[in-house]
C-alpha cells in the first residue's frame, strides 16, 4: 500500500497532475506500472521516513506483542493471519513479525523490497494518514498449488487520508503469502483491482465524505 505515501499538501489536488495521470493510464495495462512511478513512491516513502522519525506518535504504534507462535501446518499460519487482518494490520501497524522471515521479499504494484522491519517501518509511515479506514477479510485459504506451501487472501481497504481534499482510497487486492519449509512467509506480494497511477489517481480525487463512516476492521470468523 505504498502508493498513498505520495502526499502534497495543497488546498486543492493539482489539476495538471490529476490529467497527467489519466493520460498516462491510456495504452497501457493494468498490470503495467511505469518506471517513473515505482521510483516516485520510492522516493516519497523515503521522505516520510525522514519526517515521521520527528513524529512521536509512531513510536506508541508497534508489532503485535507475542511469544513465537507454535507452527506445525499451514493452518496454523492461517489463523495468525486471520487474526492480524482482525487487527486491521494495513491500518494500525500491528501484525505478527514472528511468523516472517527475517528477510521476507514484500511487494504491490508500486514498490519493492526486502526486510520485516522495512515493512513495519513502512506501514507505521502510513498510519497517522488514514481517517476513518476499513479493512474487510473477503476470503482466506491455502494457495492452490499443491507443489509450494503459500496462503491467498483477499481483501477490501477503505479510507480517506487527512489531505485537505479528503481524497477517498478504495482498493480490492489478493495477498499472495509464500511459505518456506519452517512455514515462515518468504514472500507477501498484493496485487490490485486497479492499476497503480489508478490507485495514485485517486490520492489527487477530492472525496465527499459520508455520514457515519468510522474504522472498522472486519475479518472472517
Amino acid at each position: 500500500m505504498a502508493a498513498i505515501c505520495n502526499l502534497k499538501i495543497s488546498s486543492s489536488p493539482p489539476l495538471n497532475i490529476r490529467r497527467g495521470l489519466r493520460c498516462s493510464a491510456i495504452g497501457r495495462r493494468k498490470s503495467e506500472t511505469p518506471r517513473l512511478v515505482k521510483i516516485a513512491v520510492a522516493g516519497v516513502t523515503e521522505l516520510l521516513r525522514v519526517i515521521s522519525a520527528k513524529n512521536r506518535r509512531l513510536d506508541t504504534i508497534c508489532n503485535v506483542p507475542n511469544a513465537e507462535p507454535s507452527i506445525s501446518c499451514v493452518d496454523d499460519v492461517i489463523d495468525i493471519l486471520q487474526l492480524d487482518y482482525k487487527n486491521a494490520y494495513f491500518l494500525t501497524g500491528n501484525f505478527s513479525s514472528s511468523v516472517y522471515f527475517e528477510d521476507c521479499a514484500f511487494e504491490d504494484p508500486t514498490i519493492k523490497f526486502r526486510g520485516k522491519n522495512l515493512y513495519a517501518q513502512n506501514i507505521k509511515l502510513l498510519v497517522p494518514f488514514f481517517e476513518h479506514p476499513t479493512l474487510i477479510l473477503k476470503q482466506i485459504e491455502k494457495g492452490a498449488d499443491s507443489d509450494a506451501k503459500s496462503v491467498s487472501a483477499t481483501w477490501k481497504l477503505r479510507t480517506y487520508l487527512k489531505l485537505p481534499w479528503k481524497p477517498l482510497i478504495s482498493i480490492e487486492g489478493r495477498t499472495l503469502y509464500e511459505l518456506d519449509d519452517e512455514l515462515k512467509i518468504v514472500r507477501h506480494a498484493e496485487s490490485w483491482n486497479v492499476s497503480a497511477l489508478e490507485a495514485i489517481g485517486q490520492i489527487f480525487t477530492p472525496g465527499a465524505r459520508k455520514p457515519g463512516d468510522q474504522t472498522t476492521a472486519t475479518a472472517l470468523p
